[in-house]
């Protein structure tokens, strides 16, 4: 969050003392109003901290106090509330109390702001607020938080004890990572930026890919193109236990673009019914024909010899499920074509050998050591798909996921479809990223609210590329 806080000190040297603050009191109110409806007559409750954070919402709470509001501001360092802030205030007419006080304020409100802490919060929320934090998520009130969520660490999205829970999230200048990464984008609700004038960081901690960023990406066939110039994916998949593992893991490549998929493995009379247009080998990774990147791992069981066969290619490979066990790491260590990892949290903490709560409450810091000590691109999976690049730089993040995804085989069809991308000549940050975006998307379409299943996200991979270019 350095980098905030030092555009922030750029942008106030040039602007007159206390401007910063009224653009973001401004978008802050009209946020405020905007989820009232009616501000003439509503309630309205203040949590204000020490910070400019608290600043923000006196200045806003001003606002909706002018517009008839009734605005109470619970103070919880009197002696070091923003005194500007706190001045307008109660010229609108605005009253102020302690904690101590607030409780019957907090039960009657229509609204609460979280003013408590802002981007420079770390270790958790104190005992009087966190009181305040308990007695707010008893209540009926909408919450409103200023910039992020007290309680929730900016520059990690880690969450240590109490946190606001908020229904809206109104944030200045730049998204914040503790916005965009569980656990703590649950506690944000819905986010809204307010552009208060900063300049964009140079070097991003996070990346978040839209529409037109995917599309951008997107492989397309020319008009001189054939099925081995749009790249072919060799799948490594399946076995005697886990044969559908496989014909997911072909559906995905299909699905993802590959002029052509080749198929090695134990499964092969379950792909071939499914899907006729595989080519299939009996004779190992090495000897099935020529491809453009390799996918192993889903389904393997304790194929350790085939899996070690595909990392001695010299072609891009993507690696899953049982080959994120199976994989020496040395092995992965010391290739010199990409390696994309694509494991969930229990594959994550399995690989650092640490609890599977701990990637889960630290996911930003899991993905990059994991990126680091694997030299390899790591797409971690989950509610919020992170993406870290071997060589580090931002941290890709993507939203497009839906919770119906959380259903067997789902990985699998991610994993040929970001196989099908290497295979296209994408770089592993881009095949990992454009493969969760299309792979959210896809889930989406499939479950429209609904029960679906793998196969089904899979069919609706075509659809989801249809939605981005036609965007």
């Amino acid at each position: 969050m350095e980098t905030v806080r030092a555009a922030e000190r750029a942008l106030m040297a040039r602007l007159p003392e206390g401007a910063l603050m009224q653009r973001a009191a401004a978008g802050l109110s009209a946020a405020c109003a905007e989820l009232l409806g009616r501000v003439y007559g509503s309630r309205v409750v203040l949590l204000i901290g020490s910070g400019d954070n608290g600043g923000d919402a006196l200045y806003a709470g001003a606002r909706l106090a002018r517009r008839g509001a009734g605005v109470t501001a619970v103070l919880l360092s009197p002696e070091r509330a923003h005194a500007q802030g706190l001045a307008a205030l109660r010229r609108a007419g605005g009253v102020s109390v302690a904690p101590e006080a607030a409780g019957d304020a907090i039960g009657r409100a229509d609204l609460v702001v979280d003013g408590i802490v802002g981007i420079g919060g770390k270790g958790g929320l104190r005992p009087d607020a966190e009181r305040l934090v308990e007695a707010v998520a008893r209540t009926r009130a909408a919450v409103v938080a200023v910039d992020l969520p007290s309680g929730v660490e900016a520059d990690s999205g880690e969450v240590r004890g109490a946190a606001v829970r908020a229904d809206l999230t109104v944030t200045f200048g730049t998204y914040k990572p503790g916005l965009l990464v569980d656990p703590a984008r649950e506690y944000a609700g819905v986010v809204r930026l307010v552009d208060i004038g900063l300049e964009p960081p140079a070097e991003p901690e996070l990346e978040a890919l839209q529409h037109a960023d995917v599309a951008r990406l997107l492989p397309r066939p020319a008009a001189e193109s054939d099925k081995y110039r749009r790249g072919v994916v060799g799948v490594a998949a399946g076995s005697g236990r886990y044969p559908g593992a496989a014909v997911l893991a072909v559906s995905g490549a299909l699905r993802g673009g590959a002029g052509a998929v080749r198929y090695v493995g134990p499964a092969a009379e379950a792909v071939i019914a499914r899907f006729p247009e595989i080519l299939v080998s009996d004779r190992g990774p090495a000897k099935a024909g020529r491809v453009q990147a390799w996918v192993t791992g889903p389904g393997a069981g304790d194929d350790a010899a085939t899996v070690a066969e595909v990392l001695a290619a010299e072609v891009p490979v993507l690696l899953d499920a049982d080959g994120l066990r199976l994989a020496d790491r040395d092995a992965v260590r010391g290739r010199d074509a990409p390696t994309l990892m694509t494991p969930h949290a229990g594959e994550a903490a399995a690989l650092l050998g640490v609890a599977r709560e701990e990637v889960e409450g630290a996911r930003l810091a899991a993905v990059r050591e994991l990126a680091a000590v694997y030299r390899a691109t790591v797409l971690l999976k989950g509610s919020t798909t992170l993406v870290a690049d071997a060589a580090g730089g931002a941290v890709r993040v993507n939203a497009t996921g839906t919770p119906w995804l959380a259903t067997a085989g789902s990985g699998d069809v991610l994993s040929g479809l970001g196989g099908s991308l290497l295979a296209a000549g994408l770089s592993a940050l881009d095949a990992g990223s454009v493969a969760a975006y299309l792979h959210g998307l896809a889930g989406r379409f499939a479950a429209q609210g609904a029960p679906a299943g793998a196969h089904d996200v899979a069919e609706c991979v075509p659809e989801a590329w249809r939605d981005v270019l036609e965007d």
